[in-house]
């Protein structure tokens, strides 16, 4: 057996944001986010042309409904009536919604949107899905559709490349590093794509080290769960099984050869909340993401994901033990961290090359096909901490 390596153990997609989400082996990465990742979003409708936001932190009931992929044509919406019913059961709460993943909208049919500061305009998708969805959650809900519309972001997306320009300097091999703490404070000015329904960032990365020191503050048995903290890509330290490379000259030294690992280099240990100094990885080998900010997180992780409610017990008290310990960013000095927000990079710093898998001819798409069993490597660490911080 190898020496074990920081690996993908899961990946995740919310095609409709706040619902339970889809375990997937392979996606793709842009810059936006994963794709068919929150493309959908449910509001309550208030009346009088007032819509509230359904996200699982008020609307605990969102953890009864399962999303699934049939192909790349739907997702397949279920709900799951628990042992004690929020209300009597519908036909629809046993039946479930087919949605389509490109659906047919009146682009005249716009509802306003504002998720996390950061405002969009979102399309209707009528048809049977508001009528089945109101039936499930007991109140009138419709579905959005974000098109081709995005949301800024705010805070903590990591500055442009500068491009290089034609002049007699042209053949200078361009290189560009990305500061590991600059922020800035609008999408027009980093380049970057924008943001669909997740709120802060296009990824959110969490360990399962990390994990295991939550579910050991739980009594004997129990064990938190990684979906309440809705990440997109979790890693863990997993052994390598592919059988070493010998080196292909003996070295002189008497040095151990193949292990091109420099002293200090700490890649390959993962530590409880060793995220948290997280600046830059790669996946795959090719792959960058930068990490920008840390996650705080709310009563949304004390959700009892089988009866819809709020949890009881220690469980349903998850927030308040994080508190203890957890408070690590002065900027949300109240809120205890897990997990950090990510951005897509390009591969090699500022150079751009044209990529059939990772950018167009303009050098504006940015993707990255990456699977559950990927490598992960820290290239770049942090001495301290981020702080959150908004821009003023």
């Amino acid at each position: 057996m190898g020496q074990p390596k920081i690996r993908i153990t899961e990946l995740y997609i919310y095609p409709i944001k706040s619902l339970r989400p889809i375990s997937v082996p392979t996606a793709q990465l842009r810059r936006e986010g994963p794709r068919r990742d929150r493309r959908f979003m449910l509001l309550k409708d208030e009346g009088g042309g007032r819509y509230k936001n359904i996200q699982t932190a008020y609307f605990p009931e969102c953890t009864l409904f399962q999303q699934a992929l049939d192909g790349d044509d739907h997702v397949v919406v279920t709900y799951r009536i628990p042992a004690v019913p929020l209300f009597p059961p519908t036909p629809e709460q046993r039946g479930q919604l087919r949605v389509p993943l490109d659906p047919v909208y009146d682009e005249s049919d716009v509802v306003d949107i504002k998720l996390f500061g950061s405002e969009t305009t979102a399309f209707r998708v009528r048809g049977p899905y508001d009528a089945w969805f109101s039936s499930c959650f007991g109140y009138p809900v419709i579905l959005v559709f974000i098109g081709d519309n995005r949301r800024r972001v705010l805070a903590h997306s990591p500055p442009a490349p500068p491009r290089p320009t034609r002049s007699w300097l042209s053949y200078v091999p361009f290189t560009y590093q990305w500061p590991a703490q600059e922020t800035s404070s609008a999408a027009a000015e980093t380049g970057d794509a924008g943001l669909t329904f997740n709120e802060a960032a296009p990824f959110l990365v969490t360990s399962k080290a990390s994990l295991r020191d939550v579910s050991a503050r739980l009594p004997a048995g129990q064990d938190m769960d990684m979906i309440k903290f809705r990440p997109n890509i979790v890693v863990d330290l997993v052994p390598d099984l592919s059988p070493p490379t010998p080196p292909s000259t003996p070295p002189l030294d008497g040095s151990r050869g193949g292990d091109s690992r420099k002293e200090g280099d700490d890649t390959t240990t993962l530590d409880a909340w060793d995220e948290d100094f997280w600046s830059e990885l790669v996946v795959g080998g090719k792959h960058r993401l930068a990490l920008t900010a840390n996650c705080a997180r709310c009563i949304s992780i004390n959700i009892d994901y089988g009866t819809g409610r709020p949890g009881t017990g220690e469980s349903g008290s998850i927030l308040k033990t994080l508190m203890k310990d957890r408070r690590v960013d002065t900027g949300n000095k109240w809120s205890p961290i897990f997990g950090r927000y990510a951005f897509l990079l390009p591969r090699g710093g500022g150079r751009r090359e044209p990529d059939e898998e990772d950018e167009d001819e303009d050098g504006e798409d940015i993707i990255a096909d990456v699977a559950v069993g990927d490598e992960v490597t820290v290239t770049r660490r942090i001495s301290s901490r981020d702080v959150w911080a908004w821009p003023k």
